[in-house]
C-alpha cells in the first residue's frame, strides 16, 4: 500500500469539509437577509449605509417641496412694486392719471377702456368703469382732459387710427342719478376716423394748455407711426393743426405741460421742436416750427418735458440721455443749450450700450423713470445716478409710463406713483424711491 494514499485521503477530506463551512456560511447569511428583507427589517451590513434613489413617495415629496419654493419665489417682488390693477384681456398700450390723480384710465386691446377709483393705491381691489369699444376698435392710448370725467380714446382698426371722446351723460335730474346702483357710462360725444389714412398710432398725449392767452383746454396730439402729427381740440375734436416730421419713421412726440411746444423723436439723432400759437380768445390759431434739437449721435428713441417747460430730456440710440433748455429766444436764431449729459446706464451681455423706450420725469422733477423692454429704473434728474432698477417690471415688454400728476395716499403715507402698462395684461403701480424727498 502507498504511504502517501492516507495523507492524500486525509487533505481530500479537510478540504471538503473546509469547504462545506464557507459556502454554508454563505448561504445562511444569504437566507437570513432575503428574511429580514421580507420582514422590512433593516440590513447590518455595510451595504446598508449606503444611500440609495428615493422611491415615488420621496420623489414626489421632492416635487412638492421644490414647488412650493417656485411659489414662493414668485411671490416675491421689488420693493417699489405697490400694487397691480387686474381685469385687463390683452395686452394694455396706454394709461393716464387724471389730474387730481385720483382716476386713472387704461387702454387694452380687448377692445375695453377702463376708469380705476385710486381712493387709495395701496387696496386690494379697484372699482372701476368698463367702457367697451365700438366693434372693430382696439384701445392704443387714452388721455384725460381738463375736467376729469371726460377722455379721448385713440384706436386701431382693420381700416386705420381712430379717436373717441367719451363724457358723462347730460340733462339727466340728479335725483335720477342718485337711484342709479351705478353711475352711468360716459358717451361718445365726437369721433373721428381713419384720422393718419391707414397708419396707426403709435402715441397720444394731451395737456392743458395755460401758457400766455391759452383758455385752460386741453390740447391732444396723435403721433403716427409714419411721419405725421396731428395737433387735436379735446373737447370739440376740431382738428388745430398738422406737422410732419420728414424723418422717415416716428418714435413718438410730447407736449410741454403748459402747452407751449410740441417735440417729437423719430428716425434721425436731431428732435424738432414746434410752437402752439394761441390767439387773444385762447384758442389754438397756428402750429409754427420753432427750434431743433442737435448733438446726439443716433436716433432719439424718447423724450419728456420738465415740469416747467423749460427743459427738455432725450435718450438716444448712442448710449446717452441730454438735458437741453428750450427756453431761448428763438426768434432771433439762438439754439436750445445741453445742460448736462449721462450715459444710459443698461448693457447687453456683451457690454454694449442699451437705449430706452421710454421716458417719463415726476410731477417735482427729481425722479426720471426709464424703461427698456420689461426694465425698468429710476434716475436721479439731475446726476442721472440710478436710484433702483426692476429687471423685470413685467412679464414683457413695458408699453407706456406715466406718473400721477399728484400724491396719493398709499396706506397711512402718501407718494408719487408711477404707473406702467405692459404686454402681459397688466397694469402696475410703483412707489417712488423712499430716498428721495418730495417738496
Amino acid at each position: 500500500m502507498d504511504p502517501l494514499l492516507p495523507i492524500i485521503l486525509l487533505s481530500t477530506i479537510l478540504a471538503a469539509i473546509i469547504a462545506f463551512l464557507i459556502f454554508g456560511n454563505y448561504f445562511m447569511k444569504q437566507k437570513s437577509e432575503v428574511e429580514a428583507l421580507a420582514k422590512g427589517e433593516p440590513l447590518n451590513d455595510a451595504n446598508s449605509k449606503k444611500s440609495s434613489k428615493p422611491t415615488a413617495s420621496k420623489k414626489s415629496q421632492l416635487k412638492h417641496h421644490f414647488h412650493a419654493a417656485d411659489k414662493e419665489q414668485n411671490k416675491k417682488h421689488h420693493p417699489l412694486d405697490l400694487n397691480t390693477l387686474k381685469g385687463h384681456g390683452d395686452s394694455v398700450g396706454g394709461l393716464c392719471f387724471s389730474s387730481d390723480g385720483k382716476n386713472l384710465v387704461t387702454a387694452c386691446a380687448d377692445g375695453v377702456v377702463r376708469v380705476f377709483r385710486l381712493d387709495d393705491v395701496s387696496n386690494k381691489s379697484f372699482k372701476f368703469l368698463r367702457i367697451n369699444m365700438p366693434a372693430g376698435n382696439h384701445p392704443l392710448a387714452v388721455s384725460f382732459l381738463e375736467d376729469d370725467s371726460s377722455f379721448v380714446v385713440a384706436t386701431q382698426t382693420l381700416s386705420g387710427s381712430s379717436l373717441y371722446m367719451y363724457a358723462e351723460e347730460n340733462g339727466k335730474p340728479s335725483s335720477e342719478r342718485k337711484e342709479q346702483a351705478k353711475l352711468p357710462l360716459p358717451e361718445i360725444k365726437w369721433e373721428h376716423s381713419n384720422i393718419h389714412d391707414k397708419n396707426g398710432i403709435l402715441n397720444m398725449f394731451g395737456t392743458t394748455a395755460s401758457y400766455g392767452s391759452a383758455d385752460g383746454s386741453t390740447v391732444i396730439a396723435s403721433c403716427s407711426e409714419a411721419t405725421e402729427i396731428k395737433l387735436w381740440h379735446g373737447k370739440t375734436g376740431k382738428l388745430l393743426g398738422t406737422v410732419d416730421t420728414n424723418q422717415l419713421k416716428n418714435h413718438m412726440a410730447a407736449i410741454t405741460p403748459n402747452g407751449r411746444f410740441m417735440a417729437a423723436a423719430a428716425f434721425t439723432a436731431d428732435v424738432k421742436i414746434w410752437e402752439i400759437i394761441y390767439s387773444k380768445d385762447g384758442f389754438v390759431k397756428e402750429v409754427n416750427k420753432a427750434m431743433q434739437l442737435k448733438g446726439h449721435k443716433s436716433a432719439v428713441t424718447c423724450l419728456c418735458f420738465t415740469p416747467n417747460s423749460d427743459q427738455v430730456i432725450t435718450a438716444s440710440k448712442d448710449g446717452t440721455l441730454k438735458v437741453w433748455n428750450i427756453n431761448v429766444r428763438y426768434h432771433m436764431d439762438e439754439d436750445p443749450k445741453i445742460l448736462r449729459g449721462f450715459p444710459i446706464p443698461l448693457h447687453d451681455s456683451k457690454g454694449a450700450s442699451l437705449h430706452y423706450d421710454h421716458l417719463s420725469l415726476s410731477p417735482d422733477g427729481k425722479i426720471l423713470a426709464a424703461t427698456h423692454g420689461s426694465t425698468l429704473q429710476w434716475l436721479c434728474a439731475e446726476t442721472g445716478k440710478v436710484l433702483d432698477t426692476a429687471e423685470k417690471a413685467h412679464d414683457g415688454d413695458i408699453t407706456w409710463i406715466t406718473w400721477s400728476p399728484k400724491i396719493l395716499p398709499v396706506g397711512n403715507s402718501e407718494s408719487f406713483i408711477l404707473g406702467t402698462s405692459g404686454v402681459d395684461k397688466k397694469v402696475k403701480l410703483w412707489l417712488a424711491p423712499l430716498f428721495i424727498h418730495h417738496e
